[in-house]
């Protein structure tokens, strides 16, 4: 069983930045698809990036070019990182990370994903 912990969410004013980290612990890094979901007041979780195998990252199209995930297997603890650049009111949410087994389909279906995080909360203010 893998396990999550997110952390590094906040406020931010439109234009700004911020950084999400996911300490993973219990699963072996490179076996592992990883990714960042949210989820808005009244609207359904969904894939915001994904990465798995060395170099390979997916992006939803909403964030492409502002966000940028990116993984951290150097020590005992595996981090996952999302870097949230040009954020705008319409990415506030609640950020989840999750972890899942390799294997075949979209690779920001949720149902890919079998551990989540507690999530953390993503505000950002016009």
């Amino acid at each position: 069983q893998v396990q999550l912990v997110e952390s590094g969410g906040g406020s931010v004013q439109a234009g700004g930045s911020l950084r999400l980290s996911c300490v993973a612990s219990g699963y072996t890094g490179s076996s592992y698809l990883m990714g960042w979901f949210r989820q808005a007041p009244g609207k359904e979780r969904e894939g915001v990036a994904a990465i798995y195998s060395v170099g390979y990252t997916y992006y939803a199209d909403p964030v492409k070019g502002r966000f940028s995930i990116s993984q951290d297997n150097a020590n005992a603890k595996n981090t996952l990182y999302l870097q949230m650049n040009s954020l705008k009111p319409e990415d506030t949410a609640i950020y989840y990370c999750a972890a899942g087994p390799r294997g075949t389909g979209y690779v920001l279906n949720p149902s890919r994903y079998n551990s989540w995080g507690q999530g953390t909360q993503v505000t950002v203010s016009s």
